[in-house]
């Protein structure tokens, strides 16, 4: 029985905009202080887009160019993009086709995927199984959300939490047992509105009353998110393992999603991994929902050693989670 084809991470690239939003400059706007969100979420600041007339296309298409130009090779030569994401440009057309003709993709389709703050985790795997199916050889994977478009800044259990950035990986066919091995996805429909977006979609179309009532805002109950968050991105981190034989010793990195850091801490735990093992830059850009796992493995990238084994991990909105097991590959 031939060896199953896999699909590896051959490059990263990564945008950031320059603004830093500072938990100093949040006690200026709301009832907050920096010990507060410090403590309770370990977010020091967080970057914010506010150039004119750019959104999150232009932020992933920054991205993608880096982890193209990285590889050295020519955007013709991508076949399929995916940007997750949940504050696309527009409704439609899709963030990946805008990002398409930024960067000059001529020959590639792309598509967008919405899963909250899982939406790489989702893509990537997608991603992956293209490459092993043969139907694909080169999928750009994007990452990038502009937060700051849908946070309401007179909510201090939200406005605190999101910050603005893009992740890219390039996926490609490996050879040599690097890439992405095996990966747990959940979904459990939350029709409570516990994480949502009241208005803008076509249950509640725009007018003046869900403007008037600021529906277009990222709404969060935040104990009950936070409780799930923890029980929901610890236990499939730990079901992956389990499920591939893996133990504490054997994993090199576990790349978590930059939610909070109370659920990091808990994930890490539940794994049985020292925190020298973890990823964290929540504290210098904040939760950029599909964004936070592509930016770590960029700020990672020189840490990262050929055949490490890496655990992925996120849980968002939806609610959405899951978990990839990969060895990295990238020289």
């Amino acid at each position: 029985m031939a060896e199953r084809k896999l699909a590896g991470i051959t490059s990263v690239g990564h945008y950031l905009p320059e603004y830093r939003l500072t938990n100093s400059d949040l006690e200026e706007m709301v009832d907050t202080n920096d010990e507060w969100i410090r403590t309770r979420t370990g977010i020091s600041e967080r970057r914010i887009l506010k150039d004119e007339g750019k959104a999150t296309a232009f932020m992933g298409a920054k991205a993608a160019a880096e982890a193209i130009e990285r590889r050295g090779i020519d955007a013709d030569e991508i076949d399929v993009i995916i940007v997750a994401t949940v504050t696309p440009d527009y409704l439609f057309p899709a963030t990946a086709c805008l990002v398409q003709e930024q960067i000059g993709a001529n020959n590639a389709y792309g598509f967008d995927l919405s899963a909250a703050c899982s939406g790489f985790l989702f893509a990537l795997s997608n991603g992956a199984n293209m490459i092993e199916s043969g139907r694909a050889e080169k999928v750009l994977v994007i990452g990038a959300d502009k937060m700051s478009s849908i946070v309401d800044y007179t909510d201090r259990s939200t406005c605190i939490l999101f910050g603005d950035g893009a992740g890219a990986v390039l996926l490609e066919p490996t050879e040599d047992g690097t890439g992405i091995i095996d990966y747990i996805h959940h979904t459990e429909g939350d029709t409570n509105g516990t994480l949502y977006q009241p208005a803008g979609g076509s249950l509640n179309p725009a007018s003046h009353d869900t403007v008037a009532e600021r529906l277009h805002y990222a709404k969060q109950d935040g104990r009950t998110v936070f409780k799930k968050a923890t029980v929901g991105m610890a236990d499939v981190s730990a079901e992956i393992m389990e499920k591939n034989d893996l133990t504490a010793e054997d994993i090199a990195w576990l790349v978590p999603h930059q939610a909070n850091l109370r659920i990091i801490d808990a994930t890490a735990n539940r794994m049985g991994l020292d925190s020298e093992k973890v990823m964290v830059n929540i504290d210098k850009y904040g939760n950029t929902t599909a964004a936070t796992i592509p930016l770590c493995l960029y700020d990672w990238k020189d840490k990262l050693n050929h055949g490490d084994n890496l655990v992925l991990a996120a849980f968002g909105g939806g609610y959405t989670w899951g978990s990839i097991y990969m060895k990295w590959g990238e020289q």
